[in-house]
């Protein structure tokens, strides 16, 4: 048996609301990312993952529309990147060679404007695609819907019934590559082929916001290639509405049935110590028989004490397991055949990564799960798996832990009436804490956070405003302040700088931070903050207004002084001009649109493997004007 495990602590800077800051406002926290098992990759060097392929579709090596022109889309040579082009003469829709029953899709996709697509789930139930940007109220029809059904024997105008609109609009702008997360389970029949379960989306994100849940369907949707329901089918793309680019398509199917746990006992044992002891020198409490794992069995008036949890590990099928072990104050070691996979043995709190792989064969295999629980007001563990072809489900039993100690009621939102208002928090950005951060909300449902000590734009979304809930629930330990809309987040590093040349490297925040100082902000007529900045002898204005009823804010700067300043706009894997001169940045994330200016422009250069997208602001008086669109 191969053991691989997986072990890291998380350490955070607290400040309180009534200590000094210190003169740095980033506090660095230790994480890594989480571990999942392997998706697979339809790879697109060529369409041989596809059956029957017709002409509208091809690979090719990228994909580029122009966002104010209907159905605009052009590619260039190469791969990596499926695109459909439907034509009178060739407009077939494109089926996977392989079929799938239960499956977690991810992929990306690029719409021009206007354009229409679809994916289908065994090539039965779509999600739509669909080109949504600045949709106020999205509908079944909008992207990531879950189209209507169509019945002509329902009479006129009855025809669709059944389609279920996404919760929320996270469409991007036409020409952004969106990114789509759905788990989708199959209907279910008994051995004498009745449907006893319904088709379910059980997740669908786009762009990172969570759109359906739990969301039934009782038959194919419009335009399906069956009419029928089935256990598995292809996974089909629809290729005779719009243009459509797609990348990245991975996916996990889900067919081997899940981890079970059985014949188990639990002892109890006193404890009030951080660290295990050596459990063969306590006396047990109790010892009883268990049909489940939770952190609720801990007995006594004082809440305190050791599960020992032992019994056997159904596993489904040979192969790679992973298990995800999250404890909230507390610790616990997780043995599988004898052999430790996850070890925690100290305090633990949810910011903490206990993950372990193993081999595992097909059968029943011993376990032995141990949690400690030092403290009255810890509030639990949970214990999730996931393998070849085994969802990732909890094992534990519901409420053995949770989250936060809050319930969802307790859920703090700070909500924007008739006039923009503002809010000093901290804020995480790109795995910092950020401590001099303030979040502007706007009537119109446009929202930017700022650093008010470097000068950056942070972050900027739309929807609801704030979760407070870390700052204001209890004792506010993190004092973190949460966007609660679909968010797009910037580099973050200093926006202005004095260089030597245009070569010059660009400063990281604490250099920076020496040669500058903020000057608070001023509140304007229209209620939006001004912000102001010095850096060296050069006086800078700040003003960021939301503009329209898309997801666009614009940015108005003004400099006076008399050295020669630089302004990064922006800093991405990639950025590059589209014909009609706007600047796209990563391909899938922001536009900036430079187009108001004022007559200066801004270039584009390399450094340390990024683009920066930077413009030169020369002595005087001067302004620079852009909008940012997503």
């Amino acid at each position: 048996m191969k053991i691989s495990i997986l072990f890291a602590l998380t350490g955070i800077l607290l400040l309180s609301c009534s200590e000094k800051p210190k003169e740095t406002s980033i506090v660095e926290t230790k994480t890594l990312p989480l571990d999942y098992l392997p998706f697979q990759e339809i790879e697109l060097k060529d369409l041989s993952a596809f059956r029957d392929v017709s002409d509208n579709w091809k690979v090719v090596g990228n994909a580029t529309v122009n966002r104010t022109k209907d159905g605009d889309i052009s590619f260039s040579k190469g791969t990596g990147v499926l695109i459909n082009i439907p034509e009178d003469s060739s407009k077939d829709h494109l089926l996977t060679k392989f079929e799938h029953g239960d499956i977690e899709l991810e992929l990306d996709v690029l719409l021009p404007k206007g354009s229409n697509s679809g994916l289908y789930f065994q090539g039965r139930y779509e999600i739509q695609l669909f080109d949504s940007w600045g949709v106020a109220q999205p509908q079944h029809s909008d992207i990531g819907g879950i189209y209507q059904r169509w019945d002509e024997a329902r009479g006129k105008d009855k025809e669709g019934f059944e389609g279920i609109a996404p919760l929320y609009n996270a469409a991007k702008a036409p020409g952004l590559w969106q990114r789509l997360k759905i788990i989708f389970h199959a209907p279910e029949f008994d051995d004498k082929g009745n449907k006893v379960k319904n088709a379910e989306f059980e997740k669908v994100w786009l762009n990172g916001m969570l759109i359906h849940e739990n969301a039934e369907v009782t038959g194919p949707t419009r335009a399906a290639a069956f009419n029928d329901e089935a256990a598995k089918g292809p996974l089909m793309i629809q290729g005779d509405h719009g243009a459509v680019a797609l990348k990245n398509i991975t996916y996990k199917r889900y067919d081997a049935g899940s981890v079970a746990l059985k014949n188990m006992s639990m002892t109890e044992f006193q404890n009030g110590e951080i660290d295990l002891p050596k459990l063969d020198s306590l006396v047990p409490i109790r010892q009883i028989r268990a049909d489940s794992i939770s952190a609720n069995m801990i007995s006594g008036e004082t809440q305190q004490g050791i599960l020992k949890y032992t019994g056997q590990m159904e596993v489904p099928t040979t192969g790679e397991y992973l298990f995800d072990f999250k404890i909230n104050r507390g610790g616990g070691i997780l043995l599988v055949d004898h052999d430790t996979v996850v070890n925690m043995n100290g305090d633990y709190n949810l910011d903490s990564l206990g993950i372990g792989k193993v081999n595992l064969d097909k059968g029943d295999i011993p376990f032995t799960l141990i949690y400690n629980k030092p403290r009255s007001w810890a509030t639990g563990f949970s214990l999730e798996v996931e393998g070849p072809g085994v969802q990732k489900h909890a094992l534990q039993a519901k409420n053995s832990l949770v989250i936060g100690g809050s319930r969802p009621e307790e859920k703090i939102m700070i909500e924007v009436g008739d006039v923009p208002i503002a809010q000093r928090s901290f804020m995480m950005q790109n795995g910092y804490k950020r401590t001099h951060c303030i979040s502007v909300g706007t009537p119109r449902g446009v929202h930017f956070a700022y650093d008010l000590s470097t000068g950056s734009l942070l972050k900027a979304w739309n929807g609801d405003f704030l979760d407070a809930t870390d700052m204001w629930l209890s004792r506010g330990e993190k004092q973190l302040a949460r966007p609660a809309g679909f968010t797009l987040t910037f580099y973050g590093g200093p926006d202005f700088a004095i260089l030597e040349d245009e070569a010059s490297k660009w400063p990281d925040t604490d250099s920076e931070r020496a040669n500058s100082k903020s000057l608070g902000y001023s509140i304007m007529n229209n209620g939006m903050p001004m912000f102001s900045y010095q850096l060296g002898d050069n006086k800078i204005s700040d003003l960021i207004v939301p503009s329209g009823v898309e997801r666009i804010i614009k940015r108005t700067i003004r400099f006076k002084g008399n050295e020669t300043i630089w302004h990064n706009i922006a800093i991405g894997e990639s950025i590059q001009q589209l014909p009609d001169g706007t600047y796209i940045v990563n391909d899938e994330s922001y536009y900036i649109d430079f187009s108001n200016s004022g007559g200066l422009q801004p270039i584009v250069r390399e450094s340390s493997g990024k683009d920066e997208l930077l413009v030169k602001i020369p002595a005087g008086e001067q302004h620079v004007e852009y909008n940012i669109i997503w």
